[in-house]
This record gives structure tokens, sequence and C-alpha cells, in this order.
């Protein structure tokens, strides 16, 4: 997916971006990248940070980076943030982003505008510089964004680096956050509000779909309204947020601990000795069922955290696979001789939790149930890079209707009905593939209540399938 920092302060911004921006290093382990315009112009690193973390790669460009405003991001697939010269002159640009119709805004721009492009990522055309395209057709930067918002067709939030200043643009249908802070005189704008309160910033403003503002030494403006339409991706407070960060002013950790408690009130009576997460992201979920069902918690895995980084943004199932049993260490105290019901924020593939509790026979378990803190997942994303995914097989429920319709693509909307006897055999199926004592999944209503927005506010595309 990938995340984004920018800020404009009254002094040298180098060193608010650079621990602004490793904020968000949890959102991808590709590329990494620092943008700063000073008196003598922009000055920029961008830096592979797939085998290092991001901070022990940008520490000495620190000391040649020098300008009251930058942008930054941690990207999952191109090189960011890129320099542009166009017709509204030269500004820096780096995006969250998902163009679905890459080939057809390139098209276009080399029949409309003769244009020609430098960047590239996975042998196409970058996605950034086609965005910072689209925005130069127009003249003046809202319009230029409001131009890309209306023509790109997945999703596009956005930092632009500018003369007037920086802009700040959340996607249309606003999928992914982007929250302003603000403190004495100085701003900074972040996907991830967590990377504002250790800077010492206090959020002032959540920018809503489609709305984009314009932050200088005269303050905040928005240059682009707000639309009254959104669809917030849901999956953001089940597993890909940071626990401490919230999206439309409802924290992450309080919504996967909310997950727990409906989780447990639809499993009264079960009969097991230890509740545990499979961490991180399922240790809020661990918790809040633990709380309501009344049931023990305990660290049954721990995460070897230090070095390694969150193994479903590595590229091949292989690397995922080793980078995951790597960093969980079994506790077999907690573990031998235990009835112990695990939650767990999701399964998508299903490989990486299968070759985890793999282990827990040896350890002496006596039962292992699983709770999915989320419906099953049937779609991949159309509107954010979640993951590498190429193919719907990919997905352990998808594979399961393989085997079950002879096809993956049958009866869909059955198969995320959880009262349909179509469900219930794929979960059955999974179960048994997975060797687990028992296994449910959250409903899609207890997920949304959890979450606090209404139905038609959250996008739930990858469990409906419905836009």
């Amino acid at each position: 997916m990938g995340g984004i920092f920018g800020v404009i302060s009254r002094g040298n911004c180098a060193s608010t971006l650079f621990y602004g921006i490793d904020y968000h290093s949890h959102l991808g382990n590709q590329r990494g990248g620092m943008l700063v315009k000073g008196a003598n112009g922009f000055t920029r690193a961008i830096h592979d940070i797939r085998h290092e973390q991001f901070r022990a790669k940008f520490e000495n460009d620190l000391l040649r980076m020098n300008g009251k405003i930058g942008i930054g991001c941690i990207s999952d697939f191109d090189d960011q943030p890129l320099i542009i010269s166009g017709k509204n002159g030269k500004f820096g640009i780096t995006t969250v982003a998902k163009v679905n119709n890459l080939i057809e805004l390139r098209d276009q721009a080399f029949q409309d505008y003769n244009a020609h492009f430098a960047e590239s990522a996975a042998g196409e055309v970058s996605p950034t510089e086609i965005i910072a395209s689209v925005i130069s057709q127009k003249h003046g930067f809202p319009e230029g964004i409001l131009n890309a918002q209306e023509k790109i067709e997945g999703s596009c939030t956005m930092l632009l680096l500018t003369d007037e200043g920086l802009y700040a643009a959340r996607d249309r249908w606003g999928r992914t956050p982007l929250v302003i802070g603000k403190k004495r005189g100085s701003y900074a704008v972040a996907s991830e509000s967590c990377a504002l309160h250790n800077l010492g910033y206090k959020i002032d403003y959540w920018l809503g779909p489609g709305e984009a503002v314009l932050l200088n030494e005269h303050g905040r403006k928005v240059v682009v309204p707000a639309r009254k339409e959104k669809r917030v991706c849901a999956f953001l407070w089940i597993y890909y947020g940071f626990p401490a960060s919230s999206y439309e002013d409802i924290n992450t950790e309080l919504v996967r601990y909310r997950c727990g408690e409906f989780l447990a009130e639809r499993d009264r009576g079960i009969n097991v000795d230890v509740v545990a997460g499979v961490p991180d992201s399922g240790t809020a979920h661990a918790l809040g069922y633990a709380v309501k069902a009344d049931i023990p918690y305990r660290r049954a895995f721990v995460k070897y955290t230090p070095t390694w980084p969150r193994s479903f943004v590595y590229d091949s199932q292989k690397e995922r696979k080793h980078v995951a049993s790597m960093k969980l260490i079994p506790i077999s105290d907690f573990i031998k001789g235990q009835r112990l019901l695990f939650c767990e924020d999701s399964i998508v593939r299903g490989t990486q939790l299968r070759n985890t509790f793999a282990r827990l026979p040896a350890s002496g378990a006596k039962e292992v149930h699983v709770r999915s803190a989320c419906p099953p997942i049937l779609h991949n994303c159309k509107y954010l890079r979640f993951t590498p995914s190429r193919s719907n097989l990919e997905l352990i429920t998808r594979r399961q209707i393989k085997k079950l319709e002879g096809r993956d693509d049958a009866h869909l909307d059955e198969y995320a009905d959880e009262n349909s006897e179509r469900y219930a055999a794929m979960v059955e199926n999974i179960r048994q593939e997975m060797g687990f004592t028992s296994l449910k999944y959250q409903t899609l209503s207890d997920m949304i209540a959890a979450i606090g927005l209404p139905a038609e506010q959250l996008c739930t595309y990858c469990w409906t399938g419905r836009e």
C-alpha cells in the first residue's frame, strides 16, 4: 500500500520529515523517499529498503537536506517522490495509489499531449508519473488535482510540493486516510495519525473524500471541497493500520478490541483454557475476546520484531513463508496440555497460518481453535495495493470454492453469506486443510458494528465483491 508524509515549518523540516516517514514503515518495505525544497531548490533521496530499514538508509541524507517544506513516502511499488516540470511550474509529488486504467491514461497522454515518460515500475510507466501528467493537463494545481481524481480508476491520495506550498489531496472515495497535524505555525500531513503524536503535532484536520487543501505560511486553505460520499477501506482497522493510528477519528486498537468482543459474544459456551492472539495484529482481537469471554489471555506466540518487516509485503510466497516462520516463536509453557483459541486478524492465503500452527502439536497443544476477526476474503482488492497477489486462486477461499464447484468464481454471493450451506462447506474445508479443531469467521455485520461507521461509508469489496 505505502504511506506518505509531508511537513511545512518555520525552520529546517528535514529531521521531522525523516521521522514522520519512518512512522509509516509498517506500510511497505520496497522503496523509501524524501524530498525537501529549500533556498537552492529541491534535494531528494530515494533508496531501496528491502534489506535495510528506512532510518538506516536515510540517516546520512539528513546532512545535506535543508528546507522549510518537504514530502516523502514509504512506497510499495515505485520510486518516489518525483520532481516534475509542467505548465504549472516545477513541483514534487508522492502518492498512495492504485491506477487500474494506467495504460489508458498513458495512451491518452501520448495522443493528446505528446507526452513522454521517464520513470518506470515493474517494467511499466510509473503510476506516480502518470498522475503527475494528468495533474499537469490543467492550469493550476487545484484544477489538476481534481482532474486526476476524476480520471483515475482505482484510488489516489497525494502530496504536492510547490512554490505555493504543500498540497494534500485525499482519494476521491476516501479509501485511504489523510490527516493534518499542527504545532506553533508548523503543519504536518500523514497517512497514519500515529506519526504526528511523538513529533509534537496535535490533530488539526481530517481530510474528507476527494478533498484537497493547501498548507503554507498563511495557514490551511481548502482548494477542492470534500465529497459527500465515501468508502473507507475497512481492512485498515482490521489489519493494515498501526494500532496507535485512527481513521475517521476512530482508533484502530479499539476497533480490534471490539472485534474480539463480538467474536466472543457469538462463541458462548466454548470450552477452552486459553485465548491467544497471532501477533501482532491479532493481539487486540484476542484481548477483546478474552475479557468478554472471561477466559485467560496468554502470549502463546511472541514475535521477534527488531529486524523483521511485515511478511505480507514480500513478492514471493517462499519469502513470505520464511519471514513469518522466523518471526514467531512459541512459548511452550503456555501451550502444553492446553485447549487454545487463537484470534487472527484475517486468513488470506492461509499458508503462513498453517505453517505457524503446524508447530503447536509438537509443543503439546491439545486443541487449536481459530477465530478470524473479519469475514472470509473472496476478492482481491481493486482499489488499494494491499498485497502482491496476481490471482484470486492465491486466496484460500477461492481454492476451496474451486474444489467444491470446479471453478473458483461460482456462487460467490452464497459463499459470502454466513447463513448459507455453501459458506459452511467452504469454512469446513478450510478448517480441515488447516488442521484446526474449529474455525469461525467474524460476520460482516459485526465487523461493521465494531468499526462504528455506517455500512455505506465503508468499502467491503474484498468480502462482498460489491462496489
